[in-house]
């Protein structure tokens, strides 16, 4: 398995290491809940190594990739961010993405650790000679710290290079900066995946375990852990984010999950998936699948590949994630639902089968908490 530039430091925080995509991580440290909390009260503490950082840069940037996303990255503004997703002609999802604009002519774009190979090598057929594509993965490190107090943690250990606060960075915004009292020259972001405001990290892989322990000195006062995969996802969930392999997935269009909004069909110029895409979303809610919320009110926890049925009738589905929300205080999901209008409409009572019975849930509104923030959706 692969390993991140901070594998030693998980080791010596007692970390619990799994296989993640290939890489080995850690699911927790102290205990998922007690991790999760620590998130949603005060700062948690990530390694996101794993994921893949690509740049794309010259004059023709740009223009390469609002034709290979759906999205139109030629259009943010130097230091903003933006949230998109590459297609496949057919318009399914390869994977979905963070794309910055970090200088007039260079973008960097994130992608999930599972598909940083099927990313590198689609923007490379599709950009060509148009702009240089050159994969930062395995140089770069990525640290997220996130929770209510993250600003009042890192904003003494980080300066700008414009010479601006922390503080006044928006959401979905990053710039350059410096970072601890090595002074690691990095990219700072206003971005994150847990549902609380937060700041992502961009580094140099050989300066990473320093970084790593100096944020954990400087917030374990006021509440930090360090937090693994399994909090991660309980965070992520309770927010209502989609995870690619979960809600996201290749023979799925961003329409079918309720992201049609990153689609820009408007845009000049032909881009990848456009003919599905248009069709698709002229076919609108008609085409008979929805991705909704689920508050599980009987006895049970809905998880991925369990079925969704009506009250006692038909299979309508099934779970894409699903777990006890330690925020929420009761099991939670999202599930893929097809048929007509009714079985999404919020409030609406349907069964999940879990491990041979049918237990009832509860069609709720996502997401399943609501949280002070700086940003949108990740």
């Amino acid at each position: 398995m692969l390993r991140t530039p901070l594998y030693d430091e998980h080791r010596a925080l007692g970390a619990r290491m799994v296989d993640f995509a290939g890489w080995e991580m850690p699911v927790q440290y102290s205990g998922v809940i007690e991790e999760h909390r620590a998130v949603r009260s005060a700062a948690g503490l990530f390694d996101l190594s794993h994921m893949g950082e690509i740049e794309v840069t010259g004059p023709g940037a740009g223009a390469a990739l609002d034709a290979a996303l759906v999205s139109e990255p030629s259009r943010l503004v130097l230091g903003r961010a933006q949230y998109s997703i590459i297609v496949d002609d057919r318009g399914g999802m390869l994977d979905d993405l963070v794309v910055y604009r970090t200088a007039a002519e260079r973008w960097l774009v994130v992608a999930n650790a599972s598909n940083r190979a099927v990313v590198v090598a689609a923007l490379r057929e599709r950009i060509g000679a148009s702009a240089t594509v050159r994969d930062l993965s395995d140089e770069t490190a990525m640290i997220a710290i996130q929770g209510p107090r993250s600003l009042e943690i890192l904003a003494p250990l980080v300066a700008l290079d414009d010479a601006s606060a922390l503080g006044d960075l928006r959401g979905y915004a990053a710039l350059a900066g410096r970072v601890g009292t090595a002074k690691v020259a990095a990219l700072i972001a206003r971005t994150g995946y847990t549902g609380e405001d937060g700041f992502e990290i961009y580094a140099a892989a050989a300066a990473a375990p320093g970084l790593w322990r100096e944020l954990l000195a400087a917030g374990a006062p006021l509440g930090a852990l360090p937090i693994g995969l399994g909090a991660r996802d309980t965070l992520r969930l309770e927010a209502g984010m989609p995870l690619y392999g979960n809600e996201l997935r290749r023979e799925l269009t961003p329409y079918d999950v309720g992201l049609g909004r990153v689609v820009r069909l408007e845009k000049s110029g032909d881009f990848v998936g456009r003919a599905a895409l248009t069709a698709r979303s002229m076919a609108g809610e008609i085409a008979g699948r929805r991705l909704v919320g689920l508050r599980v009110t009987g006895r049970g926890i809905a998880r991925h590949g369990y079925a969704v049925r009506l009250p006692g009738g038909a299979v309508i589905g099934s779970v894409t994630s699903g777990t006890h929300a330690p925020s929420v205080g009761a099991a939670i999901a999202l599930a893929d639902l097809a048929g007509e209008a009714g079985p999404w409409d919020q409030g609406r009572t349907v069964e999940v089968e879990v491990r041979g019975e049918w237990i009832a849930a509860e069609v709720t509104p996502v997401p399943f908490i609501q949280r002070p923030t700086r940003r949108g959706s990740h």
